[in-house]
């Protein structure tokens, strides 16, 4: 059986599931694994000595977190990450995230365009933790000016479980949204990026069989102490 997309909907129920008491997780322990996850993908592709500067860009909902959460693996990597936040989160867990990066000596970019102008030129790959599967359009300042610089600069993009700016269901339709190199779905992936055609990970190791079951979600089975499980060819056939 193919593996299964999720809807908004379905996607919401899954997480909320994860942090009930039949799951058991809590958010900081999904945050951590998703991070990894992240962190894992964009090293898998993008080489230390060739990409070794990683802009970090986070949005201030989960989805950040999990960008915090990344750039604090990669630069226990070897990486040299730098975190932009065009609005930062204003949550306990976002901010104990920001510090855990803080005390890694990882620089974080003064708020503004002109600063992500300057990080641009001096950075080898981007990092997508924006926008998660919540985000519903029109894009609002000062998000709307940081995606078009973010796609003119060139750089290579790995996006966080659905590129930001995509609908989760609709996909770029609206064609505002970044068109990542790399994706990494979180538990499942999303029906928005059916259409997406870069390579495309999973990152969804901590789903147990009961929910993988009870969603019927056909998860591939992940090999080693890997985190995460390249579907490019799977996802390109539907």
């Amino acid at each position: 059986m193919s593996l299964r997309y999720l809807s908004a909907r379905l996607a919401q129920q899954i997480d909320d599931e994860l942090m009930s008491s039949i799951g058991a997780f809590s958010l900081d322990q999904l945050m951590e694994l998703a991070g990894l996850a992240c962190a894992q993908t964009l090293a898998k592709v993008y080489s230390t000595d060739k990409y070794n500067r990683v802009l970090v860009c986070c949005g201030p909902g989960n989805q950040g977190g999990d960008g915090l959460v990344a750039a604090r693996h990669l630069s226990m990597f070897g990486y040299k990450p730098t975190i932009y936040m065009p609005k930062p989160g204003s949550k306990d867990i976002y901010q104990r995230l920001h510090t855990q990066c803080k005390n890694m000596s990882i620089p974080t970019l003064p708020e503004g365009e002109e600063s992500l102008r300057t990080a641009l030129k001096s950075s080898d790959v981007i990092l997508d933790a924006i926008f998660g599967f919540s985000f519903k359009g029109p894009i609002r300042p000062p998000f709307d000016s940081a995606l078009p610089l973010l796609s003119a600069s060139g750089l290579p993009i790995v996006s966080v479980d659905i590129p930001s700016g995509w609908d989760v269901e609709a996909g770029n339709d609206a064609g505002v949204g970044l068109n990542p190199d790399v994706l990494v779905s979180l538990t499942a992936p999303k029906e928005g990026v059916r259409m997406f055609r870069g390579q495309h990970f999973l990152g969804g190791r901590f789903v147990p069989r009961i929910l993988e079951e009870k969603f019927a979600l056909n998860l591939p089975t992940y090999l080693g102490y890997e985190q995460i499980v390249d579907i490019t060819e799977a996802s390109q056939k539907l």
